[in-house]
């Protein structure tokens, strides 16, 4: 039984080069078969001299074929002549039937040659056809956590398995990617984790050591209690970025201008008075849910207003055509830094451990809420003098709004 790809290749291939060697072979055999007595035939006849007068001169080492005598209408041929044609038909029989047999093995012989020669180039044809496939079985079979580096890298002409290869390139690419993402985020974590922690031992080692007084004991527990809000906080924050990553497990219609004016009235009762607010909320419903839709704009405000400046502007817009815009002041960005900001735990500086300062999960969470529900994100910083980040989220053509609209927004 055949148990490789490579065998079942040489046997098809191997089979139709045979049945075509076959065929050709057969074919020769049958028109030679057909056509071969009456050839014989003819020059045989043509050879027997037939002239009744002096022949031509002979000349010496020159066979010189004579026609053979047509009879008159009529005519009955001589005894001479009869036996002069049987014999010459004795000879083309003789001369035919000893060619057909003399063909028939050499044709048997080659084709034996032939099936030889075409298992064996079929065999190489296979290996080399089957060649990539076995340079990407065998990395794939090498992959693990410490070699995702490792490319196939074929060098072939354009082709299925040309692209197979290269799909497979991407395909570690991506996975390199996501590992490495999720290596940096476990270790992020666990230095976020550590640090409150961290600070809790040493206040109560440290702090609350020998007999304090109670001023400095309030003092301790103010901060314990900070550190605890803070640690809680960054908790709630991993866990909705799980729930978020996990997509959607129940929709609704979701009146998103209408989320939007709620969370901007949050954000008025404690952003500071110099920040000027700007609102464009024209009626959008999209289809999805409620809870983490009402995070994705909370977070987006947030953002804004927490990196925002003296005498800033937040602006925000939700438009017909499905899009949600949040725009605002702040430092200016460098263009190429914009796509970390979106990863968590990446801030645009480094972390101060101040009170109201955020876990660095904010955009990210904004992000992976957009994924869950096939929207798409982008950023980009706004350039000087007013700095700062715009961020759109275009809601798929799925919602009632965007569908209305019958048309994608430009970039």
């Amino acid at each position: 039984m055949l148990r490789s790809e490579r065998a079942r290749l040489t046997a098809l291939y191997g089979s139709l080069l045979l049945l075509a060697g076959g065929g050709l072979i057969a074919l020769i055999n049958i028109l030679l078969r057909n056509g071969l007595y009456s050839r014989i035939s003819g020059a045989v006849t043509t050879t027997v001299p037939a002239y009744q007068g002096t022949p031509p001169p002979a000349v010496e080492g020159q066979k010189f074929p004579v026609p053979a005598e047509k009879l008159d209408p009529g005519a009955t041929p001589s005894p001479e002549l009869l036996a002069q044609w049987q014999a010459t038909r004795n000879l083309s029989t003789a001369v035919e039937q000893a060619t057909l047999h003399e063909l028939l093995v050499v044709s048997l012989v080659a084709l034996a040659v032939f099936a030889v020669l075409s298992i064996w180039l079929a065999w190489w044809m296979a290996g080399r056809v089957l060649r990539p496939v076995s340079v990407i079985t065998e990395t794939a079979r090498r992959l693990s956590g410490a070699n995702l580096h490792e490319r196939i890298g074929l060098q072939a002409p354009p082709g299925e398995l040309k692209r197979l290869a290269d799909t497979f390139d991407g395909m570690l690419d991506r996975m390199e990617d996501l590992v490495g993402a999720q290596r940096r985020f476990a270790a992020n974590a666990a230095h976020e984790l550590r640090t409150p922690l961290a600070v809790q031992r040493a206040a109560a080692e440290i702090g609350l050591a020998g007999d304090p007084p109670p001023q400095k004991v309030a003092r301790i527990r103010s901060k314990l209690i900070e550190v605890a809000d803070s640690s809680q906080h960054l908790v709630e924050s991993l866990l909705l970025l799980a729930v978020s990553e996990e997509g959607l497990e129940a929709t609704e219609p979701v009146d998103l201008a209408g989320l939007a004016e709620t969370e901007l009235a949050a954000v008025e009762a404690t952003a500071p008075q110099d920040l000027v607010l700007v609102r464009d909320l024209a009626p959008l419903t999209v289809t999805g849910d409620r809870t983490l839709l009402g995070h994705l704009v909370r977070n987006l405000l947030a953002n804004a207003v927490r990196h925002n400046r003296a005498g800033g502007r937040l602006e925000v817009t939700v438009s017909p055509e499905g899009v949600l815009t949040v725009s605002n002041t702040g430092p200016v960005l460098e263009p190429q830094d914009v796509p970390r900001l979106l990863e968590p735990f990446r801030r645009r500086a480094e972390r101060q451990h101040t009170a109201g300062e955020g876990a660095g999960l904010g955009l990210s969470i904004v992000a992976s809420i957009a994924r869950a529900h096939g929207a798409e994100l982008t950023a980009r910083a706004n350039p000087a003098p007013g700095g700062g980040l715009t961020v759109r989220v275009w809601f798929p053509a799925g919602s009632p709004a965007a569908r209305s609209a019958g048309e994608t927004p430009g970039a």
